[in-house]
């Protein structure tokens, strides 16, 4: 079912959202300051092409990651997350769409605080 649900995720969708994380992880790469931001927007991107089976754990943050989630929250992350859960809403109307929701779901946990989050399976 894995596969199944990532092959129809990544002709509908998935590999244009993947490239737009990378586009935007390239974009917050060009500044030292940014690239830390940038490899979050890699990892985001990676479970963008890819993401049943796939888990997100977060937590396990420092003080660097504290303050990287705070900075991310505040220029990034409350936008992207909003974006996602109105998007996994959408899908969730119907039956059918459901997995597809709860991946978006998913997505808006990880753009609120991506420091220290761990993406298993």
């Amino acid at each position: 079912m894995r596969l199944i649900g990532n092959i129809i995720w990544l002709v509908f969708g998935g590999f244009i959202g993947m490239l737009v994380w990378l586009f935007a992880g390239l974009l917050v790469c060009i500044t030292i300051i940014g690239i830390p931001f940038g490899v979050q927007c890699f990892k985001i991107a990676g479970l963008v092409l890819w993401p049943f089976g796939k888990e997100v754990r977060l937590g396990d943050f420092g003080v660097g990651g504290l303050l990287g989630n705070i900075l991310w929250i505040i220029f990034l992350g409350w936008e992207l997350a909003i974006l996602h859960l109105g998007i996994g809403i959408l899908f969730s109307i119907t039956i059918v769409g459901i997995p597809f929701g709860l991946q978006h779901f998913k997505f808006a946990r990880l753009a609120l605080l991506p420091f220290g989050a761990k993406i298993t399976g």
